[in-house]
C-alpha cells in the first residue's frame, strides 16, 4: 500500500463509544424520492447515469427468530442531488437496480459482498465497480468499519439507529424509515468523498472488473 498522505496521518483510526455517542446527530437533509411511479422511476434513473459517484445501501426486515430469514425489501442510492429510495416489492424497479449496479459509475457503500449476494435472490445482474467503503477503511488500518463508526471518525456526526428493525416490508415507509433509510445511502457517499479527499483511495475509479467484485482501495 502507497504511504499515506500527511492529513490521513493526523486522523484518528477509532472512536470510543462515548466519543460517538456526543457527537451531533446528522440526517440527510436533501431530496428524498420513494420512487412510486413511472414518471418518478424515469427521472430517477436520468439523475443516477449522471452521476460518477452513487452511495448504495439496502434494508431488509428484521428477523427475530432462530433459522428465519428474508430478502432486502428496499434499495437506497444516493447521488449530488437527492436520495432514491426502490421498493422491491415493485419489480418495475428491478431492470433500473441492475443497470445501475452493471453502469461503470462508482457504487460505494458497507458489506457490500452480502447486500449483493441477497440481491441476486431478488433479481438478477452483474455487477461492476463495487467499493466497499469498509474494506477501505480496513485497508487504511481503521480499527472500525462499520458506516456509524467511520461517519464519526471520518465526518464528525452521529447517525441515529432507532429504525433499525422496524418493518421495512411495509407498504408504506413512515418518515423516520426514509430519513433513516436516505441517511445510510448519503452517508456512504460522503464517506467515499472524504477517504478521496484524505488521499486514502488509490484510484477515483477503478476499472470495471466484472461479475461479483467488490473493490477496495
Amino acid at each position: 500500500m502507497d504511504p499515506a498522505p500527511p492529513a490521513a496521518l493526523q486522523i484518528a483510526r477509532t472512536i470510543s463509544r462515548g466519543d460517538l455517542a456526543n457527537l451531533p446527530i446528522r440526517r440527510y437533509e436533501g431530496r428524498i424520492v420513494v420512487v412510486a411511479t413511472p414518471e418518478e422511476l424515469e427521472r430517477a434513473q436520468a439523475d443516477l447515469r449522471k452521476e460518477s459517484i452513487v452511495g448504495l445501501d439496502t434494508e431488509t426486515r428484521p428477523a427475530f427468530r432462530k433459522g428465519e430469514s428474508h430478502l432486502p425489501c428496499l434499495v437506497q442510492a444516493a447521488t449530488a442531488r437527492a436520495v432514491y429510495l426502490f421498493q422491491l416489492r415493485r419489480t418495475e424497479m428491478h431492470p433500473v437496480l441492475a443497470g445501475l449496479l452493471g453502469d461503470a459509475h462508482i457504487k460505494a457503500g458497507i458489506s457490500l459482498k452480502d447486500d449483493l449476494r441477497a440481491l441476486k435472490q431478488v433479481f438478477a445482474f452483474a455487477e461492476q465497480n463495487m467499493l466497499d467503503l469498509g474494506l477501505v477503511a480496513r485497508s487504511n488500518r481503521f480499527g472500525q468499519t462499520g458506516v456509524r463508526n467511520l461517519a464519526g471518525i471520518l465526518l464528525g456526526m452521529r447517525i441515529p439507529k432507532g429504525t433499525k428493525t422496524s418493518n421495512w416490508a411495509a407498504r408504506e415507509l413512515t418518515p423516520a424509515q426514509i430519513a433513516y433509510a436516505a441517511t445510510d445511502a448519503w452517508a456512504c457517499r460522503e464517506l467515499y468523498l472524504r477517504f478521496e479527499s484524505l488521499g486514502l483511495l488509490r484510484a477515483k475509479a477503478p476499472a470495471p472488473t466484472g461479475r461479483d467484485s467488490v473493490r477496495s482501495a
